[in-house]
């Protein structure tokens, strides 16, 4: 019996991924996607401002059953999603919610289960 469920999303040359606005737009609507609760707010800032080809913003949210976590590279548009939870969630949701924020080209994912 798995403790948790843990997505993982490589996404290739999203667009709006430097729109703070955008990413927190996503990460709401994510949340009541997938049915859960979010725990305080949204913590998105744009990291490593020294380095052109690492630039963008990183995202954290917690949720009443583990966390939402994300970063997206400026440089190339390509972004990086992670769902975890000790609730069931669909991923097909999760990638249409990405799909629709980010418009990727494509869409890796794999999917875990996790337990000790």
């Amino acid at each position: 019996m798995p403790w948790g469920f843990h997505l993982l999303l490589d996404c290739k040359a999203g667009s709006l991924i430097d729109s703070k606005l955008n990413i927190k737009a996503f990460v709401d609507e994510l949340v009541d996607a997938i049915d859960m609760k979010a725990f305080g707010e949204t913590w998105i800032e744009r990291f490593a401002l020294h380095d052109p080809e690492k630039v963008g913003y990183s995202m954290f949210q917690m949720i009443e059953t583990s966390n939402l976590s994300g970063h997206f590279c400026e440089y190339t548009g390509d972004f990086y999603i992670d769902v975890f939870s000790c609730k069931p969630f669909d991923e097909d949701v999760v990638c249409s919610v990405v799909k629709k924020y980010f418009k990727p080209l494509r869409i890796g994912s794999k999917f875990i289960f996790r337990s000790a």
